[in-house]
């Protein structure tokens, strides 16, 4: 076959491929692109250490943010929408939880460099360690109005030793064990009367 003839073949045969290639219908691109949505999420009670916008707004974790999701389960309490009032009670928990973590660290940042900055910050880390066992607190009420107690137990004993026994909300906390069945020595002795109801409240606890 000469030289010609050949190239000839070869043109024909090129032809060809690429007249069944333009036949193929295009193949879609398997790269992920990062998503464009700028909607943030909720945080996740189950990871409290994950910084995402809370999903009321598009502020970063805030106490703001802590104190709207308090006020929703509220709301959801009084329509008598306990999943709901529970998801919320969670990540208001997950939120003041963090921050109160977040202002100790900055306390000891600061402590013998600057006692005015880390006071400040200590009594922020209080503040917020209060508002995450009140979350708790309506946390296990609405878990006994559920009828979970083994949920409602672990969060009223975590309450007592966070707020010591000889407080409001350690000893509404105690007297929930009490009526709950889980513990059997009334206190103070003779009965307490931070007894409470075992109802959610429609609005978060006050110290």
């Amino acid at each position: 076959m000469n030289l010609s003839a050949t190239v000839a073949i070869f043109r024909l045969t090129s032809l060809a491929v690429i007249a069944t290639l333009s036949l193929l219908p295009p193949v879609n691109a398997q790269v992920q692109l990062p998503s464009s949505s700028s909607q943030p999420q909720p945080i996740d009670p189950n990871a409290p250490n994950n910084l995402r916008p809370t999903a009321q707004n598009n502020s970063l974790l805030s106490l703001e943010g802590g104190k709207r999701l308090m006020t929703e389960a509220s709301n959801a309490v009084s329509s008598q929408n306990y999943d709901t009032a529970a998801k919320k009670l969670q990540e208001a928990r997950a939120v003041f939880n963090q921050l109160s973590n977040f202002y100790q660290e900055l306390n000891s940042s600061f402590s013998g460099i600057d006692n005015r900055v880390a006071d400040a910050q200590r009594k922020k880390a209080l503040e917020t360690a209060q508002m995450r066992d009140e979350a708790s607190y309506q946390l296990a009420l609405v878990h006994r109005a559920q009828n979970k107690p083994e949920l409602a137990v672990p969060l009223l004993i975590q309450i007592v030793k966070s707020q010591n026994p000889t407080r409001d909300l350690g000893k509404k906390a105690y007297q929930q064990l009490l009526e709950l069945g889980f513990v059997d020595a009334p206190f103070p002795k003779g009965g307490s009367s931070a007894s409470s109801s075992s109802s959610p409240s429609s609005s978060p606890q006050k110290k």
